[in-house]
C-alpha cells in the first residue's frame, strides 16, 4: 500500500466531539477520495521554558513529557487513555504553577506525585529514572521513605 498524503484543508468534518479532558476536540474527517482520518485540536498554552540541570533552557514540549512517561512506566497501565490522563494531569499542574519558567526537577516531582497516587509500580519505575538509581539499595530507600510518608499521613 502506497503512502497517502492527506490535506486537511480538502477534507470535510464528519463528526466532532470533545475528548474526556474537556480541553481537546476529536474530529473525524473524510478526504475527497473517501479516506477517513482523525485529527485532534488542543488548547494552545503560552510558551513555558524548562530549566535543565545544566542551567540551559528549552521550551516545554508535551510530546517529550509524554515520551518520558510512557517509556518509564512501561505497560503498567491498562489503557492508553490512563497514560494520557496522567500526561494531561501533569501538564495542568505545570501550568498551574503560574510561572513562565519551571525547573525540570520540578516537572519530574510533579510526575512522581501523580504516579504515586495512580500506580505504585509505575511510580517506582519513574523514580528509578528520575533519581538515577544505581543499585537495589536506592529502590529500598525510596520505598522506605514512601512508607514513612504514608505513616505520617495516617497519623494525622
Amino acid at each position: 500500500m502506497a503512502a497517502h498524503q492527506l490535506n486537511i484543508g480538502d477534507s470535510r468534518v464528519i463528526e466532532s466531539r470533545e475528548v474526556g479532558d474537556g480541553k481537546t476536540i476529536r474530529r473525524r474527517r473524510e478526504a475527497p477520495d473517501g479516506t477517513r482520518f482523525t485529527t485532534y485540536e488542543r488548547i494552545e498554552r503560552p510558551n513555558l521554558a524548562v530549566i535543565k540541570k545544566d542551567g540551559s533552557r528549552e521550551l516545554f514540549d508535551r510530546d517529550k513529557l509524554a515520551s518520558a512517561i510512557k517509556q518509564s512506566v512501561g505497560k503498567f497501565f491498562s489503557s492508553e487513555l490512563e497514560v494520557e490522563n496522567i500526561i494531561n494531569s501533569v501538564e495542568d499542574a505545570i501550568y498551574d504553577e503560574g510561572e513562565s519558567e519551571i525547573f525540570s526537577k520540578k516537572i519530574g516531582q510533579i510526575v512522581l506525585d501523580k504516579l504515586e497516587v495512580v500506580n505504585q509500580v509505575a511510580y517506582v519505575r519513574f523514580a528509578s529514572v528520575f533519581h538515577s538509581f544505581k543499585n537495589l539499595d536506592d529502590f529500598v530507600r525510596i520505598l522506605a521513605n514512601r512508607d514513612n510518608e504514608d505513616d505520617k499521613k495516617e497519623s494525622k
